[in-house]
């Protein structure tokens, strides 16, 4: 169990949060929530011990052992992938260092000997011998392959670190499970195991996350960072947001109650108070609106931004078509003789455990890379909007936002539309002075999708858009793109997202490409397709989305 026990945290002269009080106890799993900059991470660093609070104190269970997931993904560059796995639990992995430095003398004294006798005895009441076997199981149901893990970690790519570091942080079967954004860089499958995982977990986990869907799935509680407070509500994300706008309804409408009994007081006692016959109702209606008070409502740091996309004109009968589509990257062959027509109303996402594929499908069809083969033909109503995964080269020049924003804003326009729309958008004040070169990867996608707004476009293109977005601006995003009424191609690993914007799937699977007129949900459910996923995937057991 972890007790928090009046916790304030404040930088300078802002508060985070103010006297929490909480506890997490075993069995459960928290969702903690949080606007950017509410605090969320900032507050697992002080239950993880990582951070002092400015006053209050985390009280932990004797004897209870914490893991945290980690963040530097170079910090392990020279160990083994099983090694940097069992380095999770600190003290097995020490026990069984100085156990193999034992072993490994080519003479061991009688001193040796005793304490190698009294390590075995730590290393099997610690798991030891079957550490290697969990290690390979956490990392295989992560989509980390058994030939990897002998591997050194510095050979190996940032989205499979990041993998090891998650099963990192769950080996062992620790007490208290502190996860920071779990889901990042993790395909829809590994995704679904770690919810899994995470269902069956007996003991306390407390993880951040932006992705509804993974709340929604694996989440008792919810613990909302919002108004300096922390508010535990008991249930998932949806739970949690019908219970908070309801109490927040429930607010409004009795301020609007007072509110209204204020203005009939205030218009009786103007009306009689001079009345000699009415004085003595004048004077107990003054009593009684001396006594009224309005509650204050906080503001909150949730703030949505305006995403809405509308199309100059609406699109022609050719769209888009692609015909023997062929292309390698580095000797491999991402695609070969893929074909596609886009028609009229199609929302499609492109699913599958190969990122590079659907960057550089991106990147072809909006001529950014040429194909091996094939040829790609937009109709010449199309206008698109494209939203790249990388989009730091949109934002090299040395100007603030409002020169940035201006760039792309009819020539008419100046700075009261460019302050405007930046509003909408969440930069406000003095914010929209900022250089674009400073800006968060949060602040640069906001960025992107107002050029994208101001484009008119017909045709979407987003490739992972909902990355380092928050819950409220993701969202947005997702409500926009439900209500645009033309062509849009994404993908994305967020599952409620994609379910509720995409018409039509396109898997691009190792052995071939599935296209399916479907949502995300009905596609997964579909036992048609999922026998033809069994026969494009080189390993069977292993189907990733």
């Amino acid at each position: 169990m972890i007790q928090v026990e009046r916790v304030t945290l404040s930088f300078g002269g802002r508060v985070l949060f103010k006297d929490v009080d909480v506890k997490f106890v075993p069995g459960n799993c928290y969702g903690l929530i949080g606007a950017n900059g509410a605090g969320k991470s900032t507050f697992l660093k002080i239950l993880a011990g990582e951070l002092e609070p400015t006053s209050g104190r985390v009280l932990i269970a004797p004897n209870k052992r914490i893991a945290v997931l980690r963040q530097d993904q170079f910090a392990f560059d020279e160990h083994r992938v099983l090694d940097a796995v069992i380095m999770g639990h600190k003290e097995l992995y020490r026990v069984m260092k100085e156990r193999e430095a034992l072993y490994a003398k080519p003479d061991m004294s009688e001193e040796d000997g005793m304490r190698a006798a009294d390590l075995e005895g730590e290393f099997a009441d610690l798991g030891g011998y079957e550490a290697e076997y969990e290690a390979a199981n956490l990392l295989s149901g992560l989509g980390i392959e058994p030939e990897i893990h002998e591997r050194l970690m510095k050979e190996l790519e940032g989205t499979q670190k990041v993998r090891i570091l998650l099963a990192q942080a769950m080996f062992g079967n620790p007490d208290i499970l502190l996860l920071d954004e779990p889901t990042n860089q993790l395909d829809l499958q590994s995704i679904q195991w770690l919810e899994d995982f995470l269902s069956k977990f007996e003991n306390t986990v407390i993880v951040v996350s932006h992705d509804r869907h993974f709340l929604n799935n694996v989440c008792t509680h919810v613990a909302d960072i919002d108004y300096g407070q922390l508010k535990l509500y008991v249930g998932n994300y949806d739970f949690w947001y019908q219970s908070s706008q309801l109490v927040m309804q429930q607010r409004q409408n009795e301020n609007k109650k007072k509110e209204d009994k204020i203005k009939e007081l205030k218009e009786f006692i103007l009306r009689f108070g001079s009345n000699a016959s009415k004085a003595r109702q004048a004077t107990s209606r003054k009593r009684l609106l001396d006594q009224i008070e309005i509650e204050q409502m906080p503001a909150s740091n949730r703030k949505f931004p305006f995403v809405g996309f509308k199309p100059e004109r609406p699109c022609g009968k050719i769209i888009l078509e692609i015909e023997g589509l062929e292309k390698s990257v580095d000797g491999v062959q991402l695609f070969k003789d893929f074909n596609l027509s886009v028609k009229k109303g199609d929302k499609i996402a492109l699913i599958g455990p190969n990122s590079l594929a659907k960057t550089t499908f991106f990147q072809m069809i909006m001529g950014e890379v040429a194909p091996d083969a094939g040829s790609i033909q937009w109709g010449t109503t199309i206008t698109k909007a494209y939203l790249p995964k990388e989009n730091d080269e949109h934002f090299k020049g040395d100007l603030n936002l409002i020169e940035w924003i201006l760039q792309y804003a009819p020539p008419s326009e100046g700075e009261p539309f460019a302050r405007s729309f930046l509003g909408r958008m969440l930069f406000s004040g003095d914010e929209v002075f900022k250089k674009s070169t400073v800006l968060s990867g949060g602040e640069k996608v906001r960025c992107m999708l107002s050029k994208m707004m101001l484009s008119g476009s017909n045709a979407i293109i987003l490739d992972e858009p909902t990355n380092h977005l928050d819950l409220e601006a993701i969202t947005a995003l997702n409500n926009g793109l439900i209500q645009f009424p033309e062509i849009i191609l994404f993908s994305s690993h967020d599952y409620q997202f994609t379910n509720t914007v995409a018409n039509r799937i396109i898997e691009i699977a190792d052995r071939g490409v599935i296209d399916r007129h479907a949502t995300l949900e009905a596609y997964l459910k579909d036992k048609n397709i999922q026998a033809m996923r069994h026969d494009l995937y080189e390993k069977s057991d292993r189907l990733v989305l």
